[in-house]
């Protein structure tokens, strides 16, 4: 993977200026690209397994203030991070109260899982929140390019204030300030309308409770996954979610 690293460095260097900062998701030079941008503190364009989101480094102060100011989002809104695999999850959050084989059958999917933070997430990141929203979406593309970068920080291609987006058409207006848009060759005009909803947000911060934040995609096979398990619906605390929140925040 180094050489593509490499050659991706090299092949931004060549098209900066030029308008050339779109590519396609598929193989290790499109990965390398965006690795490399994320690493350059770019902010890209990224489809997911539902919605296209705005992706930085989770742990890069200035990427995450670039999103803010991207999407003009209120910052006391917070981000959600994405992640390449279940293992990575309990860095970032606290996983230990969860039934060992949840996160497993839920993950990859269209969830964005919120639990209480560790100490090793960016204290930058949704400063003031004990909790974090967390996307392992099923997207190759996305692990593979976390599995390089770590964490990103994700929310929604669009500004605050606008509907999600299916496709990078749809933001275009946001095109000028990103450094690349990356699409998915499966998607081109066949996305599902259903898919717009987002992710289905999920607290599960509290050991055998669980409250939906938001009822997206897949809400009802999640549902009943948690009550296999015996966790039952709760009352969520006072603390706000991000990624896809009410505001059709997300990417993802």
């Amino acid at each position: 993977m180094s050489a593509f690293l490499d050659g991706a460095a090299m092949e931004l260097d060549h098209v900066k200026g030029i308008s050339g900062n779109h590519w396609i998701c598929k193989g290790k030079r499109s990965v390398a690209i965006a690795a490399t941008l994320l690493q350059r503190n770019e902010i890209i364009a990224i489809p997911t397994d539902t919605i296209y989101g705005l992706a930085g480094l989770a742990s890069s102060d200035s990427s995450i203030e670039r999103l803010y100011a991207i999407k003009n989002r209120d910052r006391t809104k917070p981000l959600s991070i994405c992640v390449g695999r279940l293992s990575h999850i309990e860095r970032w959050a606290v996983v230990d109260h969860l039934p060992r084989k949840l996160l497993s059958i839920i993950l990859p999917g269209p969830y964005t899982i919120v639990l209480r933070r560790t100490p090793a997430l960016n204290p930058a990141l949704n400063p003031n929140h004990e909790t974090v929203g967390i996307r392992i979406p099923n997207f190759k593309f996305i692990h593979c390019v976390s599995e390089i970068t770590g964490p990103l920080a994700l929310t929604s291609a669009n500004l605050s204030s606008e509907d999600s987006c299916l496709f990078a058409s749809e933001f275009e207006h946001l095109w000028p300030k990103l450094g690349g848009v990356f699409h998915d060759c499966d998607r081109f005009g066949k996305s599902s309308k259903k898919l717009r909803t987002g992710s289905t947000i999920v607290d599960l911060s509290e050991p055998n409770r669980y409250k939906i934040i938001r009822y997206g995609v897949g809400a009802k096979s999640l549902i009943k996954f948690l009550h296999m398990y015996g966790i039952r619906e709760g009352v969520r605390s006072n603390e706000d979610v991000d990624e896809e929140e009410v505001e059709s925040l997300s990417a993802s």
